[in-house]
């Protein structure tokens, strides 16, 4: 810091005219330099589902703006480019350069991916966010992928699901069998094992199949989703709580000669924009789910809580499906005994560092 006595320093207004223009010419320099990305990117939601697809538009309309209009991901509605199970095919042969998609629909060639989709009595948000970025969670999910020249970035996330719709409230597991029901992921093979015919619709084909009789009863996102696709005008009865997905994540698919191509600049732009996009995502379906809940509720849906003997039953059968699937495939075991690993961990934290649920039921929150 110059003293009082220093001779105070004074530009010429043409030397402020050239400076000012070498500083504008330098930063137009740096955008100009910055490479130009443009992916089309096929996307397995309808792009107005709350926390399942608004992400996707926030992360495009995000690193338009930060980038200057450099960056460029436009996405395509499910089946306008291609199904939407055939997102993972698509971008490992690099036909598109990346899509977004819930992962758990290529179980039936990577049967770990349920892990990292949405679990049966899995971790809650916070804890699979501390153990994705954390506790290897990432690392592991990379490992899958690059089998198939993809770079996966979590870009997603929501709370619990609920448990589905169904004709009649579910009193006992004995009511699953037989039933015709949509349900995904490793909950599909626990309803299987207890009498179900389960099969896996698109959601975009819900209500129609609903609608028809072609199934019985379906499952598909949290509140605010299935309020958007409208199954409370065919069914009244609505389980809870989402035993079967205790979160539910979506995945930005990156072909790996693509992400590579990339400069580290614009890597590290699309990650942060994942990062942000899952915040997003997450906060907005906290929101939306709850209002949703609250509408059914109001309009006479009943909101049916499973009762504790159905949940540890549903564990039970749970952990012996898992268990086979393990012995079946190496990295599913290795991805499950990390997850559990970390549960131990976290658990404790969890149990004593947190109040009870029931401080916060609405009954209690009267002052």
């Amino acid at each position: 810091m110059p003293s009082s006595s220093s001779p105070a320093i004074r530009l010429h207004p043409l030397a402020l005219g050239v400076a000012a223009a070498a500083l504008l010419a330098g930063t137009a320099g740096t955008a100009q330099a910055q490479e130009q990305v443009r992916w089309q990117v096929p996307i397995a939601f309808p792009s107005h589902l709350v926390g399942l697809s608004t992400p996707v538009r926030f992360l495009s309309e995000q690193l338009e703006l930060a980038s200057g209009g450099n960056i460029n991901l436009r996405y395509y509605e499910p089946g306008e480019l291609i199904p939407p199970f055939e997102i993972l095919d698509a971008v490992s042969e690099g036909r598109y350069d990346a899509g977004f998609t819930w992962v758990g629909y290529d179980q039936g060639s990577i049967p770990s991916l349920p892990l990292f989709a949405g679990a049966p009595f899995g971790m809650e948000p916070p804890a699979y966010l501390a153990w994705h970025y954390f506790g290897g969670g990432k690392e592991l999910l990379e490992e899958i992928y690059a089998e198939y020249d993809v770079q996966p970035l979590l870009c997603s996330m929501i709370g619990p699901e609920a448990a589905g719709w169904f004709a009649e409230p579910l009193e006992n597991l004995d009511q699953i069998d037989g039933l015709r029901i949509r349900f995904a992921g490793i909950g599909g093979r626990v309803l299987e094992r207890l009498g179900a015919s389960v099969t896996m619709i698109p959601g975009g084909e819900l209500y129609q199949a609903m609608e028809r009789g072609t199934i019985d009863a379906t499952e598909f996102s949290a509140p605010a989703v299935d309020r958007i696709l409208g199954m409370q005008e065919i069914v009244q009865n609505y389980v809870m709580p989402g035993w079967h997905q205790t979160f539910t994540t979506a995945h930005l698919l990156v072909n790996k000669e693509s992400w590579e191509a990339l400069e580290p600049q614009t890597q590290a732009m699309i990650d942060m924009g994942c990062r942000a996009a899952t915040l997003y995502g997450y906060s907005e379906s906290e929101i939306e789910t709850p209002k949703a809940l609250r509408d059914f509720e109001e309009e006479g849906v009943n909101a049916q809580v499973l009762s504790d003997e159905i949940l540890s039953e549903l564990r039970r059968v749970t952990n012996e499906v898992q268990a086979e699937i393990a012995a079946e495939d190496e990295m599913f075991g290795r991805v499950l005994e990390s997850q559990r690993e970390f549960m131990k961990l976290h658990g404790n934290w969890h149990v004593k560092g947190h109040l009870p649920r029931s401080y916060y039921a609405p009954e209690n929150l009267e002052e």
